[in-house]
């Protein structure tokens, strides 16, 4: 039996063994506060890839000190961030696996002391700290620490760079009328409020030529939010731009009740790859091996990105291809045990 799931997708020239990816999930594991990684991230990114996983993208790691979304964050704002995330590559890239970063800034969801900075100066919620609206200058100096970001990240060897405009953080505060309420070139009509994306992206391209992702939270859960449609949108713009896949999420930006089942996100996905002509990563309570089977063979989206179910089974690849009939090679060490 062939298996949609086990084939290799390459993007650019960059091969992944097949369509299982991990997604980001912040692990506040930098107990130093300094944003460096841990030998716990050596271990959590590195077990997933000895378990076959075909790409880990690895939580997000913060452009600036004030982007973080809590202290603990991993960090890529200095040089000195490089050493320890080359090393997560080359331990997962030994295994077999690819290696993505996901590159972040909070905005308004940041929780750390001192000033935070946003589009506009609207807290997320009552409970939480009001940012303060970005001047010009921080615009472009953010949108610069990203490129600089990307920089780091390629020196470190990263096979894919993931740039975090869903979940509510900086980028999908500028893409929302919800909480862009900016009356410059920034805000206001849908092409305002993609630009500081547009630049973003232009940035990181000047020195990043690998496979490009944007994460995007495609429904906001609020009449005056963005839809699927503005997403659709925003997908053909970052496709112009050269944007390589757009990771479908959802939710996040405003504090709203989601229903949640499993897949409930791949329509999204389905729809932006057909109406957008982009590749598309589907993510969201994506857990049985027949499921994700599924959304590929049916060509609902490219990849499938499982969060949660690999923090349960480092060794997901395995049972789903035990479950779906297909060839996986066992780690020498590991084959008297693999079957």
């Amino acid at each position: 039996m062939s298996s949609a799931l086990f084939t290799p997708y390459t993007i650019k020239n960059v091969t992944f063994p097949n369509r299982i990816v991990m997604s980001p999930m912040c692990m506040y594991s930098c107990e130093a506060e300094d944003g460096k990684a841990t030998n716990f991230h050596y271990t959590h990114y590195t077990s997933r890839a000895v378990g076959r996983t075909g790409l880990i993208i690895t939580e997000a790691a913060a452009v600036t000190k004030q982007g973080r979304i809590s202290p603990q964050d991993l960090g890529i704002w200095s040089d000195e961030h490089i050493e320890g995330l080359k090393k997560i590559v080359q331990l997962s890239q030994e295994q077999g696996a690819k290696v993505g970063i996901q590159l972040a800034h909070a905005g308004r969801k940041a929780v750390l002391d001192g000033p935070i900075i946003a589009p506009s100066p609207i807290p997320f919620s009552e409970d939480r700290k009001t940012p303060e609206e970005m001047t010009f200058d921080q615009i472009k100096e953010t949108i610069h620490a990203f490129k600089e970001g990307a920089r780091r990240a390629n020196e470190a060897g990263f096979d894919v760079i993931e740039l975090h405009g869903a979940h509510g953080y900086l980028m999908n505060e500028f893409l929302s009328p919800l909480t862009n309420k900016r009356t410059d070139e920034y805000g206001g009509s849908k092409e305002n409020r993609y630009r500081f994306l547009r630049e973003v992206i232009s940035e990181v391209k000047e020195v990043w030529s690998g496979p490009l992702f944007v994460r995007i939270s495609a429904d906001e859960y609020d009449e005056e939010g963005n839809t699927i449609d503005d997403f659709i949108y925003f997908a053909k713009e970052m496709k112009e731009q050269g944007v390589d896949l757009v990771d479908c999420s959802t939710g996040g930006v405003v504090p709203a009740q989601i229903n949640a089942y499993p897949g409930y996100q791949v329509t999204h996905a389905e729809r932006i790859r057909n109406e957008a002509n982009i590749p598309t990563g589907a993510v969201g309570l994506i857990t049985h091996p027949l499921q994700a089977e599924e959304i590929i063979h049916n060509d609902r989206a490219d990849l499938v990105l499982l969060a949660r179910e690999l923090l349960r089974d480092p060794y997901w690849a395995r049972t789903a291809a035990s479950e779906l009939g297909a060839e996986l090679q066992a780690p020498k060490q590991y084959e008297r045990g693999w079957n």
